[in-house]
């Protein structure tokens, strides 16, 4: 039985924060290495934005864009940057700092408790025959780990997760509630799969046949490397004649589809809803936006970005930003869309001009006796 947490809710409205210690100005600005401006004594226990802080939150100003909130803002400390630090505003108590979102990105999980982990195995969890667990691994209710998997030092597995048989995580993997690693799936250090995330699947492959349609056997591996984070509902396919493999650093947002045979490089984002179709390769640090759609079998290059809703259907040489459907480079994109936006300007009195042209020939065709 759970016992019930005391205490009320907190206000929506507020910012973030759920009840730490508080921490001084002067001791955030230690921290980050800031310039404390004002009353270093003002203890603050949480985060919020400009517009929603209180006298007891942080906050952030690092864009002229949001002036008309500083000036205002009731909150109790501002990380600021040096070129704000003097504007007009009602937050006294300012430690300024060179890159202010660093510094917030720093000081972020002091603010924020840590979710509570169990030492041990749950007595519900099905462990087969010839599993290893490293040290201090912590394993959840109604956990299920298929045969001869191997879990490394200090990894969690969250309740009615499963993992596969013959699988390998390495040390420190998270596994979320309900998260699936299918058989022979390898993961690498520091991997953390979040709720319903799907890893390690047959893809979509199929041959039709004269008897039906087949499928293909998926005899390739799927790959993730150390400190890849693979989003809530996401899918991502073993290979069937190559692996999948998912470089280190890479990170997959909810509601990503990585296809067979894909090849992800290192450091890459891929944000909510992006697809990536078979035997893809995709270089290095490379930033794929909101719902883009890759087509099969080409080669997107190093650094390249891809705005939102692009569909790439051909290679994308390195270090370029392409957009739209097709996808083509960006300035292309941007102009061919100004072309549309003026065309549908002048579509009316086109219409006229080609109509009365029409008109003065019939009647030209009419005086000459051309036309009976």
């Amino acid at each position: 039985m759970i016992a019930a947490v005391s205490g009320g809710s907190k206000d929506p409205q507020a910012g973030g924060g759920d009840g730490q210690q508080p921490i001084t100005a002067a001791a955030v600005a230690a921290q980050v290495g800031g310039t404390l401006i004002g009353d270093g004594s003002i203890e603050v226990s949480g985060f919020a934005p400009l517009d929603r802080a209180g006298p007891s939150e942080l906050s952030i100003f690092s864009h002229r864009r949001y002036g008309q909130w500083f000036a205002t803002s009731r909150a109790g400390v501002v990380l600021i940057s040096p070129e704000l630090a003097d504007l007009a505003g009602t937050p006294t108590t300012r430690i300024v700092v060179a890159k202010p979102v660093d510094a917030m990105v720093s000081l972020l999980a002091r603010f924020h408790r840590q979710e509570p982990r169990a030492q041990g195995i749950h007595p519900s969890a099905v462990i087969a025959h010839g599993v290893r667990l490293g040290e201090g691994v912590t394993i959840d209710p109604f956990v299920v780990i298929g045969d001869g998997a191997v879990i490394g030092d200090r990894s969690w597995i969250s309740a009615h997760a499963v993992i596969g048989a013959g699988s390998v995580l390495g040390k420190e993997v998270r596994v979320h509630a309900s998260a699936v690693v299918y058989p022979f799936t390898e993961l690498g250090d520091r991997v953390t799969l979040h709720s319903g995330a799907r890893v390690g699947r047959e893809g979509f492959g199929f041959v039709p046949q004269a008897n039906g349609v087949v499928r293909i056997p998926h005899a390739g591996r799927c790959i993730l490397e150390h400190d890849v984070e693979v989003g809530a509902n996401s899918c991502i396919d073993r290979g069937s004649v190559d692996d999948t493999i998912i470089g280190a650093g890479t990170k997959l947002d909810n509601l990503v589809h990585i296809a067979h045979n894909v090849r992800v490089g290192r450091g890459c984002f891929l944000a909510a809803q992006a697809a990536v179709a078979g035997s893809t390769r995709i270089g290095d640090g490379v930033q794929i936006g909101g719902q883009v759609g890759i087509s099969g079998h080409v080669t997107i290059g190093a650094q390249v970005n891809l705005a939102g809703g692009a569909g790439v259907i051909g290679n994308v040489p390195a270090g370029e930003t392409w957009s739209g459907y097709p996808a083509r480079p960006h300035r292309d994109h941007l102009r061919a869309s100004a072309a549309i936006a003026r065309l549908a300007k002048i579509v009316r009195p086109l219409e006229q001009l080609v109509s009365k042209q029409a008109s003065v020939g019939q009647a030209d065709r009419e005086s000459d006796g051309s036309v009976t």
